[in-house]
C-alpha cells in the first residue's frame, strides 16, 4: 500500500513478521527498511494487516521509521 507521511509517499507492506518500507525511485522500488512487526503498537499492526493507510497509529510508526532512516543517512 502507498502511505503518505508529511507529504512524502512510501510503500508499506507486511512481509512475514515484518513491515517493509520503501520508496519508488525512477519507476523502481527501493526498500529502505524491514521492521519487526512485533515492535509496532498493536493498533499499527492491525492497520498494516487491514491495509489501512490512513490509520494514525500506522502513520506514527512510519514517521519513526522514516526519522530513524534519515538519522542513519538513508
Amino acid at each position: 500500500m502507498t502511505v503518505t507521511v508529511d507529504g512524502e509517499e512510501y510503500l508499506v507492506r507486511p512481509e512475514g513478521g515484518s513491515m517493509r518500507v520503501g520508496r519508488r525511485v525512477g519507476g523502481e522500488t527501493t526498500w529502505l527498511e524491514d521492521v519487526d512487526a512485533a515492535t509496532l503498537p498493536e493498533a499499527a499492526r492491525g492497520a498494516l494487516e487491514r491495509g489501512d493507510a490512513s490509520d494514525g497509529s500506522l502513520l506514527t510508526a512510519l514517521r519513526g521509521v522514516v526519522a530513524a532512516e534519515g538519522q542513519r543517512g538513508g
